[in-house]
């Protein structure tokens, strides 16, 4: 039985997970990240406590989830621009004191590729990549069964690379990133630009406004479903052309519109992945539900110490 924390800007999220993935308990607690570490540390020590009772069980080993950066190895938490003060704090060093049971750390789109490797649609596939695309866009690769890391343990950041060097600036310093132009923000600010201010819906725009105004009939809205299927598109088959992986797994919250996407994708993999055997990776949907991060993280400690895809050295 083991205990997930999922450390988000907003949210800090804890469950316990049993060894078939399954959520048995779950609590939550907003991140408050100016009130420091130490209270946050408090505070997810309770939850823990708490989930733990209500499963009516022992913790055996903690994995967590967290966005980044962070070292896997160390637990180090780095320069996060959500909870920049945390710098140097250490939830691994941390919980495993307090609890005594080992724990592991990973970024968390590491961690939901090896929730959906382990017990989601990316089970028994030995080359997957999960992406996710919400806020931003991010994700985690799995390649002959072992979680890729780059030089010095580094987490490959897919939203940053280039799809268009004229596009619009992002915020890691540059121009045209996958995220600049594909996350959800950047639907609405594609759409901002070329409405008109008589347009009645600019002032509430959304990401999934804008897929609800398509579905609806919406003009102006079915463009922008067009231009995001495409950016979309073209940083997958990029993926597909440098991987050629098992299956591509795709969540984040723009991804629950998929189906008004998923044809204009596969039509630009179609076009530009000829070299390739691209109708062998399936496009698969994220499979784990809201636990989806909890469920990874806990799959981060199974990972790390239960002998399921060890990590690549």
């Amino acid at each position: 039985m083991i205990a997930a924390v999922d450390i988000g800007g907003t949210k800090i999220a804890v469950g316990m997970v049993d060894g078939d993935g399954r959520v048995l308990a779950r609590r939550e607690t907003p991140t408050f990240a100016d009130l420091g570490y130490a209270k946050a540390l408090e505070r997810t020590t309770g939850l823990l406590r708490e989930v733990a009772q209500a499963a009516g069980t022992e913790i055996t080993g903690i994995g967590i989830g967290s966005t980044g950066p962070i070292d896997p190895f160390t637990g180090e938490i780095g320069d996060v621009n959500f909870f920049a003060s945390w710098r140097g704090s250490n939830f691994v060093e941390d919980l495993n004191r307090l609890f005594r049971v080992t724990v592991a750390i990973e970024n968390d789109g590491d961690a939901s590729a090896l929730g959906e490797a382990g017990w989601g649609a990316g089970r028994n596939k030995s080359r997957l990549i999960y992406i996710t695309v919400g806020t931003g866009i991010g994700g985690g690769i799995i390649l002959d069964g072992k979680l890729y890391r780059g030089v010095d343990g580094a987490h490959p950041e897919v939203g940053h690379h280039v799809i268009d060097a004229s596009g619009p600036p992002c915020l890691c310093g540059f121009h045209g990133c996958w995220e600049s132009l594909a996350a959800g923000p950047a639907m609405v600010s594609w759409m901002e630009t070329v409405c008109g201010p008589e347009y009645p819906y600019r002032t509430s725009l959304t990401a999934k406004k804008i897929c609800e105004l398509a579905v609806a009939g919406d003009e102006l809205a079915k463009r922008a479903v067009e231009r995001e299927a495409h950016y979309l598109g073209l940083g997958l088959a990029n993926l597909v052309v440098l991987f050629t992986p098992d299956t591509i797994v795709l969540g984040g919250s723009v991804m629950k519109s998929a189906d008004l996407f998923m044809e204009g994708i596969r039509k630009v993999i179609r076009e530009s992945c000829r070299y390739v055997p691209f109708e062998k990776t399936e496009l698969a949907m994220a499979s784990l539900g809201e636990d989806a991060n909890l469920i990874g993280a806990a799959r981060v400690w199974h990972h790390r110490f239960a002998g399921g895809m060890q990590h690549a050295s």
